[in-house]
């Protein structure tokens, strides 16, 4: 994926840059967002295993094509330049680290040696990493480039766009499946909004950014993000559909605009034999800030279950005996699925599926604020940081 933004920037002058990552953003949020309806499809009509088969063809595919019709670019400075293995050892093995303490906070505990020693360590590697490359005469990552705030502040919105979006994508699915009772396609199409808006969204926003800057558009697409999240705060266990696709299509559209402008801060603002590196920072930025989202908001949604489920359970009219009793199937109830049995008495049924229903919302509202409260920071941040309109690439 890197390889794409950097091949952009050696192609395209600077007056058509914009708009190729426009239409690269555009296939990009597409692919993300119809992954749930394809992959629903081939999990309900095919296998599960199928989700991963698809990939060869489509492989074949592209490697037909690019033998086909890419130019060869190359930095020629870059040949005779030894290439940096430690600095590809201590990034990935920082960023291993911190996403698996992450991912383990919610089963360990966020304070247990574990989590704690993970994170740590792996904040620690990043650190050696950041100051090794400002040791090396061909660094892998060339720390030159966060001098420029625009590239540094979009790569951190990069990282936040995909956190809300795979995260949020991931629990909305649990919801619309495991809540609602819809089958895997059933739940894709019903996120087909998404999708459909960033299309729109990704060369709208490209046009924006090249008339405006990303000064505009990084905060415009980051605040449709937080309105899409604020709005799920009204959603409730059986909520109508009328009430879930506004929020869809404010995510795509955020999503779309921030994709455009972020890639254009990030591979806009580094010099051309720079574009390269510069889309794999942009690249590994999306993939963090996706793995961090969607570990972050699944043990927030997990850890309110487990603080609401008893009262949630007894609210809705369990025993207090077999309610406290329930509070060991957490897990599920933290996946949307209400620990009931065939042969309980209906009314007992009810009760549990309501409270398990409840309980998991509280969870998803949780989700929700903090994903929004963080898409307000990065508007903040985009608004504050990008300074210089005039100083953009395309002038």
């Amino acid at each position: 994926m890197p390889n794409t933004l950097g091949l952009l920037r050696a192609v395209f002058p600077p007056k058509k840059f914009g708009m190729a990552v426009g239409i690269w953003a555009m296939v990009s949020s597409v692919s993300t967002a119809l992954g749930p309806i394809v992959g629903g499809f081939l999990v309900q009509h095919v296998s599960w295993q199928s989700v991963f088969h698809i990939n060869a063809p489509i492989g074949v595919a592209a490697l037909a094509f690019s033998a086909a019709v890419l130019p060869q670019s190359r930095n020629e400075h870059a040949a005779q330049e030894k290439f940096d293995v430690l600095g590809v050892v201590l990034l990935a093995a920082g960023l291993l680290a911190l996403v698996f303490g992450v991912v383990k906070g919610e089963t360990w505990g966020w304070t247990s040696g574990g989590t704690l020693g993970a994170i740590g360590a792996g904040l620690l590697l990043v650190l050696l990493f950041g100051w090794w490359q400002t040791r090396m005469a061909s660094p892998l990552l060339p720390m030159r480039l966060f001098r420029n705030p625009a590239l540094t502040i979009g790569t951190i919105i990069t990282a936040l766009n995909f956190f809300v979006l795979l995260g949020v994508i991931f629990f909305v699915m649990i919801y619309l499946q495991n809540v609602r009772g819809f089958s895997p396609v059933e739940a894709g199409v019903r996120t087909l909004p998404l999708s459909l808006a960033s299309v729109v969204a990704s060369p709208l926003g490209a046009a924006l950014t090249d008339k405006f800057g990303p000064r505009l558009t990084m905060p415009l697409g980051m605040t449709l993000q937080g309105a899409a999240c604020f709005t799920m705060l009204t959603w409730e266990a059986d909520s109508a559909y009328h009430l879930m696709w506004p929020a869809f299509i404010a995510l795509g559209l955020g999503v779309g605009m921030v994709m455009a402008s972020s890639s254009d801060a990030i591979v806009g603002n580094a010099p051309v034999e720079d574009a390269g590196v510069a889309g794999g920072l942009q690249a590994t930025a999306l993939q963090i800030g996706g793995a961090l989202g969607t570990s972050v908001l699944v043990s927030l949604i997990a850890g309110r279950v487990g603080a609401s489920l008893t009262g949630e359970l007894t609210s809705a009219g369990v025993p207090a005996p077999a309610a406290a009793g329930l509070l060991e199937a957490k897990d599920a109830v933290a996946m949307g699925v209400a620990p009931v049995s065939a042969d309980l008495p209906a009314q007992l049924k009810a009760s549990i599926v309501e409270g398990s229903h409840n309980a998991f919302m509280n969870g998803v509202h949780a989700a929700v604020l903090t994903a929004g409260v963080l898409c307000v920071a990065g508007a903040v941040l985009a608004v504050v940081g990008v300074r210089r309109v005039a100083g953009h690439v395309h002038h």
